[in-house]
């Protein structure tokens, strides 16, 4: 299903295709039933478009959603935030701008008589920002400037008639100028600023106050549901080139600045009562229902924006508790998923301990027997004593190596050698292949790369295959049993277990990774789910697939460490 995601391009298709399009890959990723584009559209051509239906979400400044919040009930679920700014409260503003060398221009109020370039007087940060500004300063744009300009999209060309001298100074959005010479399109001192203010967390030079950043909206006619994931998507989107999406947040200041200046939602009022009731008496009357419908209706769009906020902060809070317990109860079954595989291994530790206490006791005894001789050789005495801290030490290793297994705590990413990890788990699988007399050999590739991940999780995840593949594989005397191999593919690392059991019907094996799906009569059918999301969470994937002759072979995945990121 197609849709249409309306954006004001105030500098031009292609700048808004930059700006935006990290926004709608990632909606097309997270949404893959709906197919997000992108509508480029002007002021004008952005009203013309939500009036009839043809886009069924916008982007586009605060001046101008506040207008189509009034007009169109169109509502806010999401407010672009960038972390160069720190709060998505302070992001948009004006920069009220002069060619450098004219220095009579230095406050706001020197603007009197002169003409000033602008995009369009429709323009949020690129007019009615600064208009109020102006006006405070004491300068009525549209009566005491000697001319008022508008010259268009994109927002460079007031640049250019300030710079050829068309206009004597030039109001763009915040941040233009020092855009403009980052691209090396400007000289950094070709223009200066008037009546500059403080600008918060901008990293630009203003002439104004900030409000706050564009929002994301949905139209009436979008449906419901469509517009909750858009929203929990935008909200889980990473952030991009230094932008990403916060909740919507609450744009009164947006409407203080239109009622102060009265426009959009706010219509100016006649200068005079009276001159309005001698001289157009019958237009008052009309001017007067129409001010009451604009008011009950600025009144109730503001009741639903307020109620869909509760609901949107609502359904945030909810859905963080879901994912703490979420998280919660994945490290619970994966922290039982280990203390499974541990019992099954309980007689391969056991043999482990028993060689190096076996040969600490001869140690021992040995050492008895040299010190009752005659002559006691302090050579082998001290032999007998290292062999014994030797033991002692391995005894050691393979305690905190379960130990290190079983017990529950973070994952720990690091560089990791997969031959060594698989080396591992085939040494901690030891007695249960013995004990089933199922042959286990393992064919690694050398010279692979290495991979970024935690090594007791990939243990797991090949205990795991392995406990599975055992389960599987009956002793047929023939030398077929369980190989485990490494290979690798480009930047790729791949990890495999062959069994020769039976295999899997087709049926099954669309089913395998499903969490509490099971062929065994005992099995809770999540040793299979845990090592996909294992898998999955370090980068990579894992699929089964039967082998030629006989059997099942279990491949995972993982990106080499230079893709790993």
């Amino acid at each position: 299903m197609d849709v249409r995601v309306g954006v004001l391009a105030y500098q031009g298709s292609e700048r808004a295709a930059r700006d935006w399009d990290a926004t709608l890959d990632h909606l097309n990723r997270v949404i893959p039933d709906h197919r997000f584009t992108m509508v480029p559209l002007d002021l004008p051509g952005m009203v013309l478009a939500v009036a009839d239906h043809r886009v069924d979400f916008v982007i586009t400044n605060p001046g101008n959603y506040v207008t189509l919040e009034a007009r169109f009930a169109v509502t806010r679920i999401a407010t672009l935030e960038s972390e160069t700014v720190g709060s998505a409260m302070g992001a948009v503003g004006s920069t009220i701008f002069r060619r450098a060398d004219r220095e009579d221009l230095v406050v706001l109020k020197d603007l009197r008589g002169q003409s000033v370039a602008v995009v369009s007087t429709d323009a949020f940060g690129g007019f009615q920002i600064a208009w109020r500004e102006l006006e405070e300063a004491g300068v009525r744009p549209f009566r005491d400037l000697r001319a008022l300009t508008a010259v268009g999209f994109p927002m460079e060309g007031v640049v250019e008639a300030v710079r050829d001298g068309r206009a004597d100074a030039g109001i763009v959005r915040a941040c233009l100028l020092e855009e403009l010479a980052a691209a090396g399109r400007i000289r950094p001192d070709e223009f200066a600023v008037l009546g500059e203010r403080a600008a918060g967390g901008l990293p630009c030079r203003v002439s104004s106050r900030l409000y706050p950043d564009w929002p994301f909206a949905r139209l009436p006619h979008t449906p419901r549901e469509l517009a909750r994931r858009v929203s929990a998507a935008l909200l889980t989107m990473p952030a991009e080139d230094g932008r990403g999406w916060t909740a919507s947040l609450d744009y009164t200041t947006v409407h203080d600045l239109f009622r102060h200046l009265h426009i959009g939602p706010y219509p100016k009022t006649p200068p005079s009562v009276v001159e309005l009731v001698e001289e157009y008496w019958q237009w008052l009357v009309v001017a007067a229902v129409t001010l009451l419908w604009w008011i009950v209706h600025a009144g109730r769009v503001e009741i639903l924006v307020h109620r869909r906020t509760v609901e949107l902060q609502r359904e945030i809070a909810e859905r963080e508790r879901a994912e703490a317990t979420a998280l919660r109860l994945r490290e619970e079954r994966d922290q039982l998923s280990r203390l499974g595989i541990v019992g099954e291994m309980a007689s391969n530790i056991a043999h482990e301990l028993n060689q190096p206490l076996t040969a600490i006791t001869n140690f021992g005894h040995g050492m008895i027997r040299i010190l009752d001789s005659r002559s006691p050789d302090p050579g082998l005495l001290r032999a007998g004593a290292k062999s014994v801290v030797e033991q002692a030490e391995l005894a050691a290793a393979i305690i905190r190596r379960t130990r290190a297994f079983v017990r529950r705590k973070d994952a720990q990413h690091e560089t990791i050698d997969v031959n060594g990890v698989v080396g591992e788990a085939l040494s901690l699988f030891a007695a249960p292949s013995d004990r089933r007399s199922v042959p286990l050999r393992a064919e690694l590739a050398e010279g692979l790369p290495p991979v970024a991940g935690d090594r007791v999780e990939l243990q797991q995840v090949l205990l795991n295959l392995l406990q599975n593949a055992v389960d599987a594989t009956q002793d047929r005397g023939d030398g077929a049993g369980i190989v485990v191999r490494t290979a690798t593919a480009g930047p790729i690392v791949e990890v495999s277990v062959s069994d020769s059991g039976t295999g899997a019907a087709p049926e099954t094996l669309a089913k395998l990774f499903d969490p509490f799906y099971t062929t065994k009569p005992d099995g809770l059918g999540l040793g299979l789910s845990i090592c996909r999301t294992i898998v999955e969470r370090h980068g990579g994937g894992i699929r089964a697939e039967p082998n030629p002759e006989r059997g099942l072979t279990v491949l995972f995945t993982l990106p080499a460490v230079e893709d790993a990121s």
